[in-house]
Order: C-alpha cells, then sequence, then structure tokens
C-alpha cells in the first residue's frame, strides 16, 4: 500500500512583525512617482483641497489606481494598502477615498487627463514608444446590479452602462473611456469623436506628421466619424457591414483578384482565406476622397452557423479604409488585429471596469478614469520594468506571480529593505523589475 505524506501541522495565529502582503504592488507606487504621474495628479487635484490639512488628493488617486491595478473590485479594498504602512506609506482611509472620488468634477477629469498625458511622454521617453500607432475604438457593456444614476437596459436586454474605450494595439494602454448610459446608441458619432479626441490628446506624437490610425468595427461607420478622422489628420479602418447589395457584388468578384491573406504577424499566409479590393465595385463617392473597400472571404470554421451570405463555402467580411498601402493582405491584417481590443477590454474589466461602486453617475465617471490609470501602470511596468513571459502577461497572471508576492520589511544601517519571501518562483524577477525602474531624471 503506497503511503501519502500528510501536510505540515499548523497552529495559525496574528501576530507577525514586519511581514508584508502584496509586496510587489510596490513597484506600480514607485513607477507612478517615477513618471511623475503622482506629482501630476497632486497639481491636477490640489484646486479641490479646501484644507491644508489631510491626504494629499493626488496620492489617494494614485493609491485607489494601484490597489485597482493590484486586483481591487470596491474602493473598500484599499484597506489592503492602507493597513501596510511600512511598505506603502500612510494611505487614507475608505471615506477619505470616497469623498476624494465625490469631488472630481468635470473639470478635475481633464487636469487628470493632462497628468497621464505627461507622465506617457516620460513612460515613451523611458522605452515605451511603439513606433506604430493604431486607436482601437470600442464599446463594452457594463452590468448594474442596482439602480445607479444613468444605468439603463441595454440592447442585450441586460442593464447598466455602455462605456465606449479607446486602446493603443501595440502596448495596450488604455487612452480614454466615455461613460454612458447602457441604451447609448453603439454608432453615435458624437462620441466616438469625443473618444477619439481625448486618445489624441494623450499620444506624444501629431498625428499630422507621424501616421496614426484609428480602427473600429461596422457599428461606427459613419460620416461624421470618418470626416472627423480626416479633419485630424488620422487614417482610419473600419469595418463595414456586408448588406445583401455589398454581398451580391463581393461574390462575382472575379477568381484572379483574390490574393491570400496573411497571419497577424505577416510571416505566413493564413490557409483557407483570401483578400481582395473591390473599391472599383462600390459606389464610395459619399465617403472621404481616397476611401477604399477591401473584401476578405475564408471557410467558416467546422460548426459554424452560416448566414445568407456565406456562398459558395466562404463566409465573408468587407471594410474601408483610407490606407494608401498597395498591399491588401497587409490592410486586412490590420483590420483584423482589431480582435485585441476585445483582450484589452477583458483586461480593463478586471481592472474595475466590471464593478462601478457607487449609486452616482460623477463618481462612477472618476472611478472609470482611475481604471484607466490603472491599466497605463500595467502597461509601462510590462513595457518598461518586464522581460519574457511575464512581459506579455495579463494582469490576473501578475498579481499572481509578482504583485501578491510576500516579504519582509528588514531595517539596516538607516535603510529599509524589502526582502521577498525566499523561493518564491518569481522572486529574482520582481527583484529585476525594480532595478529596471526609470531614472527619476525623467521628472523634469
Amino acid at each position: 500500500m503506497k503511503r501519502t505524506h500528510r501536510r505540515p501541522s499548523l497552529v495559525v495565529t496574528t501576530g507577525g512583525r514586519g511581514v508584508v502582503a502584496h509586496a510587489g504592488a510596490r513597484l506600480l507606487c514607485d513607477l507612478a512617482d517615477r513618471l511623475g504621474l503622482s506629482e501630476g495628479l497632486s497639481e491636477a487635484l490640489a484646486p479641490m483641497k479646501r484644507r491644508r490639512r489631510g491626504h494629499d488628493r493626488g496620492r489617494v488617486a494614485v493609491d485607489l489606481a494601484v490597489a485597482l491595478a493590484d486586483g481591487a473590485s470596491a474602493i473598500s479594498d484599499l484597506r489592503a494598502l492602507a493597513d501596510q504602512p511600512a511598505l506603502f506609506g500612510e494611505v487614507a482611509s475608505v471615506p477619505t477615498a470616497w469623498r476624494t472620488l465625490d469631488a472630481i468634477d468635470e473639470a478635475a477629469l481633464g487636469r487628470i487627463a493632462r497628468a497621464r498625458a505627461q507622465a506617457r511622454r516620460r513612460a515613451w521617453a523611458a522605452g515605451m514608444d511603439p513606433g506604430f500607432y493604431v486607436i482601437d475604438i470600442d464599446g463594452t457593456l457594463v452590468t448594474a446590479h442596482s439602480e445607479k444614476e444613468g444605468a439603463a437596459p441595454d440592447y442585450k436586454h441586460g442593464f447598466g452602462f455602455y462605456p465606449l474605450l479607446a486602446y493603443l494595439d501595440r502596448t495596450g494602454e488604455p487612452l480614454a473611456a466615455l461613460l454612458r448610459p447602457g441604451n447609448a446608441g453603439s454608432g453615435t458619432a458624437r462620441d466616438h469623436i469625443a473618444v477619439l479626441d481625448a486618445a489624441l490628446f494623450q499620444l506624444p506624437v501629431d498625428p499630422r506628421t507621424t501616421e496614426v490610425i484609428v480602427r473600429t468595427d461596422s457599428a461606427a461607420l459613419s460620416h461624421e466619424l470618418l470626416a472627423a478622422c480626416r479633419e485630424r489628420g488620422v487614417r482610419f479602418v473600419v469595418g463595414h457591414a456586408l448588406s445583401a447589395a455589398v454581398a451580391q457584388l463581393v461574390v462575382t468578384v472575379p477568381r484572379s483578384r483574390w490574393v491570400a491573406a496573411i497571419s497577424a504577424d505577416g510571416l505566413e499566409e493564413r490557409e483557407g482565406a483570401e483578400v481582395a479590393e473591390v473599391s472599383d465595385l462600390v459606389d464610395l463617392s459619399g465617403w472621404p476622397e481616397g476611401t477604399r473597400m477591401i473584401a476578405r472571404r475564408e471557410e467558416p470554421h467546422p460548426g459554424a452557423q452560416l448566414t445568407f451570405t456565406d456562398i459558395d463555402g466562404h463566409r465573408y467580411q468587407v471594410f474601408v479604409t483610407d490606407h494608401p498601402e498597395s498591399d491588401v493582405a497587409f490592410l486586412e491584417a490590420l483590420y483584423r488585429g482589431r480582435g485585441r481590443c476585445e483582450c484589452a477590454i477583458r483586461d480593463s474589466k478586471d481592472t474595475g471596469l466590471a464593478n462601478l461602486p457607487s449609486a452616482e453617475f460623477k463618481i462612477n465617471q472618476a472611478w472609470l478614469a482611475l481604471v484607466l490609470i490603472a491599466g497605463d501602470l500595467l502597461s509601462w511596468t510590462k513595457g518598461l520594468c518586464l522581460e519574457g513571459e511575464l512581459a506579455r502577461a495579463e494582469p490576473k497572471r501578475l498579481r499572481f506571480a509578482l504583485f501578491h508576492a510576500a516579504g519582509l520589511i528588514v531595517r539596516s544601517a538607516r535603510r529599509i529593505m524589502l526582502r521577498i519571501a525566499a523561493g518564491w518562483p518569481w522572486a529574482d524577477e520582481l527583484v529585476a523589475a525594480f532595478g529596471r525602474l526609470p531614472s527619476r531624471s525623467l521628472v523634469t
């Protein structure tokens, strides 16, 4: 009979001294300080403070954003930082955090956006600049489980909000967001233009001298949005509905026009998928000059639900663009990369977006601004401080491996040291991440 080894018996008590949890989350705090985000938010929120005493509201905002990046799902989760002053310093109480969020108005949101843009400029100067700039704009439904100001029934028969968000594709940075009721339109041009302008404000590059591309799905296609892109010097790659009329034209494209589609990385052909330009077959005179239409056809995967447009064993999609690139396979791969935006939205929902905490719309707007800051910190941490597998990890992976590590606070020779628990599998990676923090000289 094979023996089974029991776990060692434990007597569990409290009273451990110098031991800290969530030790890796201190990396996020230090990164915010090094990039000047903490200082910028302090200046942005200083006008809201009526008394000299009390907590710096910019610091409160940073601590809340760090808590969100660390996995907090409610304002009360800030206690994980507040109860560890040896690691995180003096952190505001939960009631103070609520008051800070309640004090953030539209003017303060604008100042927060400026502080984020300044910190982003420093992050890019430190190595985050991707060199290729594609802004993804998309909406997502956020369920409200109680009556909240601004919540409304949505198109999927749920109840809640329908925020519109913008991300930078190469880095995953959340650039902008607009909180909207659940019954907001999927293709409201005014909302998309507002988010586009807010996203462009965050970029350290000028779209009139550097190519910037806006990418979104067919629900957002409108004359107003494409005209706004043209006015701002931005290229567009936008999905187009496959109406019966368009489908009838696309299926008549001669076989000689179709070329093999390529994989997302452009390294190999995509089996069973082809691309063709059909601009000359459709009337695009109503769109900005230079607008082109690209069609894609592929073999549906086994078990796929076929539709009336799936003709001759192919599934068709079309999109429009004003990009002058002659390689239509590249343009199609560029449009197909829009799927990464769904991953970015998923990460935001895992970083506070899924749970808007208040019954007041104003506080939830402020919370959404903190979700963006938390997303920035996560993106900058991966791009500036991590290498290998962790530099591509999702937030939940970073929390498990790095942020939630335990450590020991040791004071010696007038220095305070954080010793990560011996034997932790990612201890070396965490120590190396602290060593890669940008220099304070960036804050000038």
